[in-house]
């Protein structure tokens, strides 16, 4: 004896349209609460960050200067232990992320370069 579910895709009945809206409307929600929930995990190991309230745009920001003073402070260990004559070819980042690094910071001293060209600073 069968199941009285359908058996396929055609047996089953249709979503009318406000099922299919509410579907999309709790997808979104459920997206929405995922990325909130991101930010929030991310700013709570920035420091700083811990308490504020804040944008998704100030949880960036401050996320991607930390993340430059923590590749500044490796490259000065990294650095320091060369000149000891630790070998550190082992602690190489990968080429990319050094070259999206320096991009990073060449764009944020081009922004800062044209604020201060618009308010009239030299």
């Amino acid at each position: 004896m069968g199941s009285q579910s359908p058996t396929n895709a055609n047996d089953r009945p249709r979503l009318t349209e406000a099922q299919k809206k509410e579907n999309h409307i709790r997808s979104e929600q459920k997206r929405r609460e995922a990325i909130r929930e991101g930010f929030d995990r991310l700013a709570s190991i920035v420091p700083g960050m811990e308490g504020q309230g804040r944008s998704e745009a100030v949880v960036l920001e401050a996320t991607i200067k930390y993340m430059r003073e923590k590749i500044v402070e490796r490259q000065k260990t990294v650095a320091d232990a060369q000149a000891q004559g630790i070998n550190t070819s082992a602690w190489d980042l990968p080429k990319e992320t050094l070259d999206a690094c320096a991009a990073q910071l060449q764009r944020t001293k081009n922004e800062e370069a044209q604020m201060d060209d618009i308010n009239g600073k030299s």
